[in-house]
């Protein structure tokens, strides 16, 4: 039986907007995000999913409240799908912290990649192990923990993710594969 899952970056927030690493930080959804939340909610209202996942973040949170509420399915929270420790560089600028290390995986105290990976790969598995029908599932996660799955699925894939994105990715004999990539609903 194959599943599909729909992988949505949370909406905007003012860090998002500034360009600040949000990590563990948990700023609310902007005026634009709550938009880009409604905009997600009315693309993936077809899908027919059942419930739907979230970080615990409140920025991940309200994006699936919104989307939950749009289509009259249940949320629920699961903090495998938190975002990304970036530990002291949480609300820099990013661009400020790839000018001083290169890259932000280098910077002293960011939670590494493959730590990443080993809370949400296992995860995505459990949801496609327990799931008992080809009923759609939907998560609300962050960039940090999309692009290090989409592109360990598939290392030459190119995206971006933006705010209020999704990304829709199937299981099925054992194997997830990338079906689409950086779908952004307008608003």
């Amino acid at each position: 039986m194959a599943i599909e899952l729909y992988l949505v970056r949370h909406a905007n927030t003012a860090f998002n907007a500034d360009g600040r690493l949000r990590g563990l930080a948990d700023p609310p959804l902007d005026d634009v995000g709550e938009r880009q939340a409604a905009a997600a909610a009315a693309a993936l209202s077809w899908t027919a999913a059942a419930s739907i996942l979230s970080s615990p973040l409140q920025r991940a949170a309200r994006t699936a409240e919104i989307i939950a509420d749009t289509m009259g399915i249940e949320h629920h929270v699961d903090a495998r799908f938190n975002d990304r420790d970036y530990g002291f560089w949480t609300g820099h600028r990013k661009s400020e912290v790839l000018a001083e290390w290169g890259t932000v995986d280098a910077a002293p105290g960011v939670e590494p990649t493959e730590s990443v990976l080993a809370r949400v790969l296992p995860a995505l598995d459990d949801l496609a192990e327990h799931t008992s029908d080809s009923t759609p599932l939907i998560v609300v996660t962050h960039d940090a923990v999309i692009r290090p799955v989409m592109k360990r699925l598939d290392p030459a894939i190119a995206l971006t993710v933006p705010t209020g994105s999704y990304q829709r990715l199937s299981y099925s004999q054992g194997q997830w594969q990338i079906d689409l990539v950086d779908q952004q609903p307008q608003i």
